[in-house]
């Protein structure tokens, strides 16, 4: 391999050549301003927010909260219309007050934010290091950017991005003041406690974030301090962590326990036993690795086959990188203990202390979640653990080298990076027709397809309107049953159920297709049409070229239209809707009118979302 040596340090240092002026006292302020710029742009570009999770419960969860319908709806989004819905206000308020691309923009920017934190725990990690200590640190920073699970979510809804920067703030905190933990006095008493106060908000705010909190916790003991400073100091931590989530989640806990008997509605029932949800944990358990061996293997299991941890075809390769170096730490860390010929290599505390936050946090994740996007917090601290790592296991430039190529590789093999669903833009985020209904007050809404969901439409009805989802992801007891019933009974007016209408996701890119051919004048004249049967078929657009027996109403002598196998049967479609629409409402003794349903328009951003909307009366007895 000597024929690489010389090839590789050309390269290398060319790389340090081009990045030196990072190494100037105002890169990292510019770097601070620029890379959270580039992530509103970034989000501009991919798009409006068109996730699952949004289009079921982050807006209606909202939504439902600021209209006062959080006890007289029922369940209009599934188990997941009792969530906190905290986090995402900021999210629903933007979409309403502002245009949706500057929502998407301002989103970016504050994901964005993260490198700021990343930046600053490197620089509080790398201050004994080489003299390039900033732009070692901005590097790193970039690297963590370049994370699959941060960029998939960059500028949507979902806030695990959000929720990163309380936890990373809760990290950089304890870092920033290292020394003072150490003598355990007021001060550290004040920086323990807000840090616990930034991880116990972030909790609030989604609770899986509590692994991170009982991981930062337990890492107290690489404190360098007496032992039972360090548990004083873990203690009052966890104090701050409590008062966290009572800011952010105690109100909604609250109203949780007076309107159903569990502050965690419906979650952990098997400790409140609320009568109107079933004993269960409503933990989904359905990503964790199902054995020992797997456990043992999940980093490359889940590179390997990313739907074992996603429901989005995710590319990364830092987790099996960042495995392999933890178990080479330990193997040479136990070996030079245990021949005692030679002192293990140290640890700095504060290298130690994030480390292992960094490993308890993947164990805890690994047992009680699996699902990537809850890693984000410290999938953006891995390239920074790399390089932790490599330092302790190889010495000076060796060190370097191995960091330079390993984060290089990871971080272009996210690309390009897959994320959770966007629509096109337009001026406003959300729209919908919805006609008009009679006597409001003494009418209801029934939502009875899960897929795809439709609670993020409830806000376009009137609100005297109360929405009911019948045989989604809640699992009925009978007081629950016994509620949807009473409901129904109170509700004397006109019942509807709203349905979605199929649509061929393939027409809004041929529509884009024959603007741009008519843009072009390649639609009207024989010369035209020419030109683009020619490029149809040497051109795979996922269309085919179709002359008109006559010119239309505008002239079009010519266009596309979409393959064979593209070409679907709304109607039939529809009716299999209604068809299983009408099963799910008989088992609450309800039918489908189905001679009442009419199809109307609306849209996510720019992409249209069409939907039935049909009355619903009860069965005869």
């Amino acid at each position: 391999m000597r024929f690489l040596s010389r090839p590789l340090l050309a390269l290398e240092a060319w790389a340090e050549r081009r990045s030196a002026r990072l190494n100037r006292p105002a890169a990292p302020l510019l770097a601070a301003i620029l890379v959270p710029l580039l992530c509103g742009l970034l989000s501009l570009a991919m798009g409006q927010d068109d996730g699952w999770d949004m289009r079921n419960y982050h807006l209606y969860n909202v939504y439902a909260l600021l209209n006062g319908r959080v006890g007289s709806d029922i369940s209009a989004a599934g188990f997941q219309s009792y969530f906190n819905p905290t986090l995402d206000i900021p999210y629903y308020l933007l979409t309403q007050w502002l245009p949706a691309p500057l929502a998407g923009f301002v989103f970016g920017v504050l994901h964005g934010l993260n490198f700021l934190l990343v930046l600053g725990i490197a620089r509080q990690l790398l201050q004994r290091e080489a003299a390039d200590r900033p732009r070692l640190a901005l590097l790193l920073a970039m690297a963590g950017m370049l994370g699959a699970g941060f960029l998939s979510e960059l500028g949507n809804s979902m806030g695990d991005n959000m929720t990163a920067l309380l936890v990373l703030a809760a990290v950089y905190l304890l870092l920033r003041g290292w020394d003072a933990l150490a003598a355990a006095d007021g001060r550290a008493v004040r920086l323990v406690l807000f840090s616990g106060l930034l991880m116990g908000c972030g909790t609030g705010l989604k609770l899986t974030n509590a692994t991170y909190a009982l991981a930062l916790c337990l890492a107290f003991i690489a404190i360098p301090a007496a032992f039972w400073r360090r548990v004083r100091l873990a203690f009052v931590f966890g104090l701050g962590v409590l008062a966290g989530m009572a800011a952010t989640a105690g109100w909604w806990m609250f109203k949780m326990w007076q309107l159903f008997g569990n502050p965690l509605y419906p979650q952990f029932n098997n400790i409140f036993h609320s009568p109107l949800a079933m004993e269960g944990g409503v933990l989904d358990t359905g990503y964790v690795p199902k054995n020992l061996g797997e456990a043992l293997l999940w980093p490359f299991i889940f590179t390997a086959n990313a739907s074992r941890v996603a429901e989005v075809p995710l590319k990364q390769l830092i987790w099996p990188i960042v495995y392999l170096l933890f178990i080479g730490f330990a193997c040479v860390w136990l070996y030079q203990w245990l021949r005692r010929q030679h002192k293990p290599r140290t640890v700095g505390s504060r290298a130690a202390f994030v480390l292992l936050f960094f490993a308890l946090s993947y164990l805890f994740w690994l047992k009680l979640f699996g699902i990537y996007r809850y890693l984000i917090p410290i999938e953006l601290l891995a390239p920074v653990t790399t390089w932790l790592l490599l330092q302790r296991l190889f010495t000076g430039q060796v060190a370097r080298r191995w960091a330079t190529g390993l984060l290089a590789i990871a971080s272009l093999a996210v690309l390009p990076f897959v994320t959770w669903g966007h629509a096109g833009w337009a001026g406003r985020a959300f729209s919908a027709q919805v006609p008009a209904i009679a006597k409001p007050e003494t009418a209801l809404l029934f939502n009875v397809v899960p897929h795809p969901p439709m609670a993020w439409m409830v806000q376009f009805f009137p609100p005297q309107m109360p929405a009911v989802a019948l045989g989604t992801s809640f699992q009925e007891t009978p007081a629950y049953l016994a509620r949807i019933e009473a409901l129904i009974a109170s509700r004397p007016g006109q019942h509807y159920a709203m349905l979605p209408a199929a649509r061929n996701e393939k027409e809004p890119g041929l529509q884009k297709k024959v603007a741009l051919a008519r843009a072009l004048g390649w639609t009207e004249s024989v010369a035209g049409c020419a030109r683009l049967e020619k490029l149809s078929q040497r051109v795979r657009l996922q269309a085919q070229y179709k002359v008109l027996t006559a010119p239309d109403q505008e002239g079009q002598l010519c266009t596309l239209e979409l393959l064979p196998k593209h070409q679907v049967d709304l109607p039939a479609q529809d009716h299999a809707t209604r068809a299983f629409a009408q099963q799910r409402l008989a088992l609450y003794r309800l039918q489908l009118d189905e001679a009442s349903c009419r199809s109307y328009e609306a849209w996510v951003g720019a992409d249209r979302y069409p939907y039935q909307l049909c009355r619903v009366t009860p069965l005869p007895r």
